[in-house]
């Protein structure tokens, strides 16, 4: 028996581009380029799973477009519209020491440095300045707050130990 690799989202379709069946795409990659280093894809859409090939892609303005194979016309594209684009983790390249992906943090149990739990990452948020964990409270939490904490290395977030399933912080409970 075959196990499914794990996935990740590395993006989204929003609407059709044009009448020859491109599609606009918005990136979760940084350089927003990335999206287009993957060409195996699968579709998720009201829980249905499609498999796709990336046949073409390039940026147009601020955004990325892309055609995928079997799609040729407008009308077909449309019934793509707000797809979640999914990856297998095994395909994104190996981060430096110390840099994670965000399908990395997500599920984390965080504790202060003082060892008081206040959760799990839920999600993260891209927020300019910089990225934001999303905290959710679960049974053993010390309250029933959701916590925004900023991601900002050595400075709140002390550490991260995938291994233990573990990130630590230091950030006060008031907040």
């Amino acid at each position: 028996m075959t196990q499914r690799s794990q996935e990740t989202v590395v993006g989204r379709i929003t609407s059709v581009f044009g009448v020859k069946g491109w599609l606009k795409v918005y990136s979760y990659t940084d350089p927003r380029e990335g999206i287009l280093d993957y060409r195996d894809w699968t579709l998720v859409l009201d829980g249905k799973r499609m498999p796709m090939k990336l046949v073409d892609g390039r940026r147009q303005g601020q955004g990325i477009v892309v055609r995928l194979k079997g799609i040729d016309d407008r009308e077909q594209a449309r019934t793509y519209s707000g797809a979640d684009i999914l990856v297998p983790t095994e395909a994104l390249p190996d981060l430096p020491e110390g840099e994670y992906y965000w399908h990395q943090l997500e599920g984390l149990a965080v504790e202060t440095v003082d060892g008081e739990p206040y959760g799990y990452v839920h999600h993260l948020m891209e927020t300019g300045a910089n990225d934001v964990l999303v905290v959710r409270p679960d049974a053993g939490s010390i309250d029933q707050r959701e916590r925004l904490i900023p991601w900002l290395p050595d400075q709140v977030v002390r550490e991260v130990d995938l291994g233990s399933g573990r990130l630590t912080v230091d950030w006060d409970p008031e907040f």
